[in-house]
């Protein structure tokens, strides 16, 4: 697949929140994922499939979603970004939130190879 391609195929899957269909399709097994921010006590790089996989599982565990929209794709050569908005609510703590961000991300040989969110300002 092409940059141009897997990036379009990243929207279709996130608008219907296909989380883990796009992990198992598009991402290269030694997918390197970077956080704004460390989670609890961790580091904001989580590398592999799996690691990817448990950031998923914590998502989908943690929130819940109300609306989840995905603007983009924005594409260039062997990268592309996906701005991101999602109106949530933090399911242990009962805080509602909206959150913006971007991800950029970097493909090679038709996967993605690593992946940075930007919260917005």
């Amino acid at each position: 697949m092409t940059t141009k391609e897997v990036a379009e195929k990243v929207v279709e899957l996130v608008r219907k929140q296909a989380w883990y269909e796009a992990l198992d399709a598009l991402y290269d097994d030694n997918i390197v994922s970077v956080e704004a921010y460390a989670g609890a006590g961790g580091s904001p790089e989580t590398r592999g499939k799996e690691g990817v996989r448990g950031k998923i599982d914590w998502w989908v565990s943690a929130m819940e979603i109300h609306s989840f929209d995905a603007n983009g794709p924005f594409v260039a050569n062997d990268r592309f970004v996906v701005q991101y908005d999602a109106d949530v609510t933090e399911k242990e703590s009962k805080e509602r939130r909206k959150i913006s961000e971007v991800g950029v991300y970097t493909v090679k040989n038709g996967k993605i190879v690593r992946e940075e969110f930007l919260p917005r300002a």
